[in-house]
């Protein structure tokens, strides 16, 4: 059994996440401002946005990490003023930072622990209106392979780069059946990712089937990236 700190876990792939840790038969932390509605979950209330939060509460040992916090800010670049770049930047690389440097003792206390974070397809896909996202997961694909690199054997660290999942946070792109034929037609394997998609690649990068594997950058978005049908 396994100690496992979601950063995240009221909704979305973090609660997909959860919920298959737990089933799988492992002690599930989930640090977020609301609590999830999943049962045996041990909840610390956090808000990454804040310096100050802090992560008490946890076991002297992690062996498993995930960051599920982001945003999609999809803007012209026109439009997007530096405030925006930083909001983005604060959320899906700063946050994952301080999360990190919080627990890592614990995660040094595991035989091998694993990190886990979300990028996104559009950081080597590039798309337009993506530039505050694209430049913030950049940023954390960078750290991904840095600290993998840095805590080898240790700890591993590898990162998702989904496509477009159908989340709450993805709620204003997929708010109606054209929308979602529309979004689902843009990908080679005719549909958007669920939260499911993203908790299955999880739990095989926390698992030891992927002891192997670390510096990765997954590329999880329904073909969308590497393949090209006209």
């Amino acid at each position: 059994m396994k100690n496992i700190l979601i950063i995240g876990g009221s909704s979305g792939i973090s609660a997909a996440v959860a919920q298959l840790c737990i089933e799988k038969g492992n002690t599930v932390y989930t640090a977020c401002r609301t609590r999830p509605e999943i049962s045996s979950v041990h909840h610390i209330p956090f808000d990454v946005l804040d310096p100050q939060a802090n992560l008490e509460g946890l076991p002297d040992r992690l062996d498993g990490f995930v960051y599920a916090p982001g945003s999609i800010n999809l803007r012209p670049f026109r439009a997007l003023k530096p405030e925006a770049f930083a909001a983005d930047f604060e959320i899906n690389t700063m946050g994952i930072i301080r999360c990190l440097q919080a627990v890592l003792p614990k995660l040094l206390n595991s035989p091998q622990a694993s990190i886990v974070a979300y990028s996104t397809v559009a950081v080597q896909q590039g798309m337009p209106f993506h530039a505050s996202v694209a430049v913030a997961k950049g940023a954390l694909e960078g750290l991904t392979r840095s600290l993998a690199a840095e805590y080898a054997p240790k700890i591993r660290v590898n990162a998702i780069a989904p496509s477009l999942t159908n989340t709450p946070l993805a709620g204003k792109l997929l708010s109606s059946d054209e929308k979602i034929e529309k979004m689902n037609e843009r990908h080679p394997l005719k549909r958007v990712g669920t939260p499911e998609d993203l908790a299955n690649c999880t739990y095989f990068l926390l698992s030891e089937d992927s002891s192997w594997m670390t510096g990765q950058v997954i590329g999880l978005d329904g073909g969308m990236g590497a393949l090209r049908l006209n």
